[in-house]
């Protein structure tokens, strides 16, 4: 039995996050619907119905709620919201503020994302974020969603735009491992960023509101010589990102493995390692590494873990990993970084990118039924937010 146990400041902000795509299901107006029907395109199935939670949000939020969590984490659908070039759906902004609406009477704080992957496909059609206009494009949209903003307090532009640039650069969600991640689009880098200082800009009108964006940080090591490989291939994958993130409110942090880089780039993951249900090294350290390089990187900027979690299908290991991510963050607290919260990785298990195989959700969902089951690490999470301390 734990007998050690440490603690969090008493306004950490605990939570759980998911993203539209994922869970809301039938998103027939996005680039990545257009790709899950057309032929060959290499992915184990299509989203579908995902968890239904387009219908289903309040009982996502309750479960939420009840579990003791206090911050719910999910993204609006731009493909919703602007289905075709500059036609505006009334009837979707409403129901994006009735998330958060409701998210506010069941006590629960909203993290909003604007964009989390998904393009409507009028826009990827001329060409996303390579498109000369693709800053415009996104400005005209954040600013028709600035009405439901109003009340809520955090933000996050951009999901992972170190990983949009790496999936136009040559390889596309599930087809990517670890270990061969692709060149990035330097003109996609670079239109995301400045897309990104435009959104803040708009952001910066509504009083009381804190806007960033989260990154894709892996825990990157170089093997003996290797050093200067390893700043090489990091560099553009991350390091140009939090460096751009300076004057951000925030910073969110999204952390899950470790890399190894050789002389020649990354290596595959050692055999006789554990592995997850993605392939990637069971390595909880990464969050804590990550969270200290992207401090440093990034000029001292506050930091807030945006995603963190596991794919396996023994819930044990879920807690045996969260725990010692959590202690790992905790020591970088320590030492002086600023992190404003912790939001899991994911309140649901969900639609991962072209398989529903990989379960990274604090709650299962039946694919027939859409019935939600809790799993144990869902209470045992609430139970930390709720004490601020976590067992050891």
């Amino acid at each position: 039995m734990s007998t050690a146990s440490i603690s969090f400041p008493q306004d950490f902000l605990w939570g759980a996050a998911t993203a539209a795509h994922q869970i809301e299901g039938n998103n027939v107006n996005s680039d990545w619907w257009v790709r899950e029907h057309s032929p060959h395109n290499g992915l184990k199935e299509p989203s579908g119905d995902a968890c239904d939670s387009y219908t289903r949000f309040a009982e996502d939020i309750a479960i939420l709620a009840k579990s003791g969590l206090k911050v719910y984490r999910f993204s609006i659908e731009w493909a919703r919201i602007e289905p075709e070039e500059d036609f505006w759906s009334r009837a979707q902004l409403l129901h994006y503020r009735a998330m958060i609406d409701e998210c506010l009477r069941q006590g629960i704080e909203p993290m909003v994302t604007l964009n989390h992957l998904t393009l409507p496909r009028w826009f990827a059609a001329k060409g996303g974020w390579r498109s000369p206009e693709s800053t415009k494009y996104f400005s005209r949209y954040v600013s028709k969603v600035l009405p439901i903003l109003h009340g809520i307090h955090w933000v996050c532009t951009i999901n992972e735009p170190n990983m949009v640039s790496l999936t136009h650069g040559g390889a596309e969600g599930s087809n990517m491992t670890a270990s061969a991640l692709p060149q990035p689009d330097p003109v996609i880098s670079e239109a995301l960023i400045r897309a990104h200082r435009a959104a803040r800009e708009l952001l910066s009108s509504i009083d009381g509101l804190k806007s960033g964006w989260s990154i894709a940080a892996q825990a990157f090591h170089a093997m003996p010589g290797c050093e200067r490989e390893m700043l090489e291939y990091q560099y553009p994958r991350e390091d140009l990102f939090w460096q751009a993130s300076q004057g951000d409110d925030y910073i969110g942090v999204q952390a899950y493995l470790r890399t190894y880089i050789g002389k020649d780039g990354p290596l595959p993951v050692a055999d006789g390692v554990e592995k997850t249900l993605t392939g990637w090294e069971y390595f909880p350290e990464a969050l804590g590494i990550a969270v200290r390089h992207g401090w440093e990187v990034s000029g001292h900027t506050p930091l807030f873990v945006t995603e963190n979690g596991i794919a396996t299908d023994d819930d044990s290991r879920r807690i045996d990993y969260t725990t010692e991510a959590l202690k790992g963050l905790r020591e970088a607290m320590r030492d002086g970084i600023s992190v404003l919260g912790y939001l899991h990785w994911s309140l649901l298990d969900n639609y991962e990118w072209g398989s529903y195989s990989p379960t990274f959700g604090l709650v299962a969902v039946d694919p027939m039924t859409f019935a939600r089951q809790p799993k144990p690490s869902l209470s045992w999470l609430g139970a930390i937010a709720k004490s601020g301390r976590v067992e050891i």
